[in-house]
């Protein structure tokens, strides 16, 4: 991004004049407050909450159980985690396929509830007039063809697409399409890379790839699957560039045998009181023989340090309620 854009947020216009320009645009999903942070802080100012969040955080096959309210939650958090980012919210599943109108409003809860700058939704020719319904309200649309995932079931798994004439075909007039609908941008996935480069050519706005070669004006990719942390299956189209698994294991792992070990916590990690309150507080009838006679282990007195101040039990009786 320029030393303007890198002052403020990122907006669609930014987006396409890196492309006027043939600078490689780099986008990332993210799926919560944390991870937005993170992405930010690495230089990436154009993210997607994917509604991959079904596979990748909620646990789902697929990405077709995920709800609006699913996705309203986690693009709140990604927008809080951000400060100059454009965040692109994907519509979920029958959110955009029943109608331009339910598109539209749904599309304004994104912007509206969320906080989104843009919606992302699947589909070409078919999806066009609803991706005009909605640049007209006002509302950027990023566009996603090749392997549409809410379409699975329809493809019989994730396949390739465009891999024969007719299929190459369909795919650009889909790509030409969305661009002449008003969409700012179009997601490229799992398409071969030598049409995904002359998709990229012929269109006036930029191809983000997935799956689709280096061609493509930008890319994006999966969180989760760049930093090692859903190891379901690893996609083809994936680099590993971390394992946070891994690490993550292994630090729980530490953390559960230092416990076992009474190796955790220490007094470093733990708090102190009043010695003349702890001496009082042993010779009183309330407190256990074992903490009278200093016998307690460091972490009980540690913890009477939260509750010094707190009196004996009151002896009158309690008042009853005036409603059940």
């Amino acid at each position: 991004m320029s030393k303007e854009s890198s002052c403020r947020r990122v907006t669609i216009s930014d987006i396409k004049r890196m492309k006027r320009k043939g600078e490689p645009i780099v986008m990332l999903t993210a799926y919560d407050y944390p991870s937005a942070r993170l992405v930010e802080e690495a230089g990436i100012s154009f993210m997607l909450v994917g509604d991959t969040l079904g596979m990748v955080v909620l646990g789902y096959e697929t990405t077709i159980p995920v709800t609006m309210e699913e996705m309203l939650h986690h693009v709140k958090a990604v927008v809080r985690g951000t400060k100059k980012s454009l965040v692109v919210a994907d519509m979920p599943f029958m959110s955009y396929q029943t109608g331009p109108e339910d598109a539209l409003r749904n599309a304004g809860r994104f912007l509206q509830e969320g906080g989104a700058h843009a919606v992302k939704l699947e589909g070409g020719v078919n999806v066009a007039g609803t991706v005009r319904r909605l640049v007209e309200a006002g509302i950027p649309v990023m566009g996603h063809l090749g392997l549409t995932p809410q379409s699975l079931h329809q493809f019989g798994g994730f396949k390739v697409q465009g891999k024969t004439p007719q299929a190459a075909i369909r795919l650009m007039n889909d790509a030409e399409a969305l661009a002449d609908a008003g969409a700012f941008s179009v997601v490229l996935e799992l398409a071969p890379a030598a049409l995904a480069e002359l998709i990229s050519k012929r269109l006036r706005i930029p191809t983000i790839g997935i799956g689709a070669g280096a061609g493509c004006d930008g890319q994006v990719q999966v969180y989760h699957d760049l930093l090692g942390l859903f190891d379901r299956f690893v996609p083809k189209h994936a680099r590993r560039y971390a394992d946070l698994g891994q690490a993550i294991r292994d630090a729980v792992a530490a953390y559960a045998e230092d416990v076992r070990e009474r190796r955790f916590p220490t007094d470093e990690n733990s708090f102190c009181m009043d010695e003349t309150a702890l001496a009082e507080l042993r010779t009183s009838d309330d407190v256990p023989e074992a903490l009278r006679a200093g016998k307690a282990p460091a972490s009980s007195e540690a913890a009477l340090g939260r509750t010094a101040s707190s009196k004996k039990p009151s002896t009158e009786k309690p008042s009853t309620p005036a409603h059940a």
